[in-house]
């Protein structure tokens, strides 16, 4: 459960029922092909990253909307299993669970992920978030520049500082990130440990959600420490399978993280 107090993390974002298939390979259009496993798991960004939150220490809120049918009642019983306030959960009977993603952290920071990407994202994005983190994909779309590496991610940083960002996060998956702000204009690379992935699904999630626990609950950390360790719990995340299945919990962790 999540510790007494003030809410630390609130999260506005998206729950999805994520309906998983395991197969050995992807069909062809128009093939059916076998699987050998199936199962249904709870996912969603906003959820995915405010679970991961919760699941750290966090004291966490989530504000969404789910539709008022099954997958709706058993998303608001897996909030309230993870110690998630639900009191601005609400549910709808005019569209069924799931919406999109925005999400935003206590201690009057803003932390942004735009996802899904849009090249037209409206610019007071930029300009009123803290801290602005996308993967490779995402900062393509935004900014016209393919990043496959440390060097490109830097050169969005920089056209995303321009834009009136304050804060800029490049996740690069095994990689780590690159971070750049208007302090420190000079692109810094935080590797990522390597790890054999098992599953890749939710990673950045994971890494949001556990950089919004570090934001909240250790605001002295130099934010390249809050990345370093964000990287860390994501790479915790890939070496098991699903999606919130996968994160891992604090008591799980070690210690020196906290």
């Amino acid at each position: 459960m999540a510790a007494a107090g003030p809410t630390e993390v609130v999260v506005v974002g998206s729950c999805m029922t994520d309906l998983v298939s395991l197969t050995t390979r992807l069909p062809k259009a128009g093939e059916t092909i076998h699987g050998h496993k199936f199962f249904v798991g709870f996912g969603g960004k906003g959820a995915n990253q405010c679970i991961q939150a919760a699941r750290l220490g966090a004291k966490t809120l989530m504000i969404c909307k789910v539709g008022k049918d099954s997958f709706g009642n058993d998303y608001i019983e897996n909030f309230k299993r993870n110690g998630i306030s639900t009191e601005f959960v609400g549910q709808t009977e005019d569209a069924a669970t799931g919406t999109a993603s925005i999400i935003v952290n206590s201690e009057v920071k803003t932390l942004f992920n735009p996802a899904p990407a849009h090249a037209e994202l409206d610019p007071q994005f930029y300009t009123h978030a803290d801290i602005f983190c996308c993967n490779e994909s995402e900062a393509e779309i935004l900014t016209g520049i393919p990043v496959g590496s440390p060097e490109d991610a830097g050169k969005v940083g920089l056209v995303l500082l321009e834009r009136g960002c304050k804060l800029v996060i490049v996740t690069l998956g095994a990689e780590g990130c690159v971070m750049i702000s208007v302090d420190e204009p000079i692109p810094k690379h935080v590797p990522a440990g390597k790890v054999r992935a098992v599953d890749t699904t939710g990673a950045g999630d994971s890494f949001v959600g556990a950089l919004a626990f570090f934001m909240a609950c250790y605001p002295n950390l130099s934010m390249e420490e809050v990345i370093r360790r964000s990287n860390f719990i994501a790479s915790v995340s890939v070496q098991a399978s699903g999606t919130q299945s996968s994160y891992p919990y604090r008591k799980g962790l070690p210690q020196d993280l906290f």
